[in-house]
Order: structure tokens, then sequence, then C-alpha cells
């Protein structure tokens, strides 16, 4: 049971606030059956900056940050980005996002697609569309 998918940061607040339609929510329920979530360095930054509705949202999140596997900005993955960020108009956290799951040969699951779109070997998945 090894680590495949990388988990956005939007991937995880739609999880966890239970907003999937149905078939994503199986969809990742499956994936989950697999392997234990994991999450760049940069969305366990964005889900702690996360301004929760509850405090019980912030003990939701607190305890999947502890849950997730955490993949660290390692210089592969620094360099990878760059080269992301000169080959494509990208945020910068999006760009880490991507060298990660990249680097390490994982499927990103993110329902933001569109910035994602042409990064050379980059597997995507949208949840909401499906496999």
């Amino acid at each position: 049971m090894g680590v495949k998918y990388l988990w956005d940061t939007n991937t995880a607040i739609y999880y966890l606030q239970q907003q999937f339609p149905a078939e994503a929510e199986k969809l990742v329920d499956d994936l989950l059956k697999e392997s234990q979530p994991c999450i760049s360095a940069i969305t366990e930054i964005e889900l702690l900056c996360w301004n929760t509705p509850t405090q019980k949202d912030t003990e939701v999140i607190n305890n999947f940050i502890n849950d997730a596997i955490v993949i660290e900005l390692e210089r592969a993955i620094k360099l990878k980005t760059a080269d992301i960020r000169k080959r494509h108009k990208i945020k910068l956290p999006d760009a880490i996002i991507a060298a990660t799951a990249v680097i390490n040969d994982y499927t990103l699951l993110t329902h933001n697609t569109r910035d994602f779109k042409n990064i050379e070997r980059l597997k995507v998945i949208d949840p909401w569309v499906g496999i």
C-alpha cells in the first residue's frame, strides 16, 4: 500500500467539509483504502492558514494534517518548481504542488485542473470527474 496520489488543497478542503458530490466522495474514499493521504508542504501551509468557520473545523484540519504524509521542499522539488515556473504561467504555490507530484511520480488530485494543464509528466485526476 504505497502512496500514489498527492492531494491539492482544494481536494482536502472539499473532502473534509463533505462538499464532494457522491461519486467524488466514493472515489476519494476508495483511494484512501489504497493509500494514506499525501500533501505537499504548501498544502499543509494553505490548510493551516484557512479561516475555518468553527473550532471543530480547525481540529478536523489539524487531524488530517497529522494523519497525512507531508512532502517537504527538498532540492529536487525546488529545481522542478523553478523549471515549471519558467515554462508555464502558474502561481508559485501551484508550481510547488505540481513539482512535488512530478518528482515523486504521484497523481495530483485537484478540482483546479486548468492551472495544471500541459505540465510535462504531471498526471492529474479531478475527483469531480473521476478516473
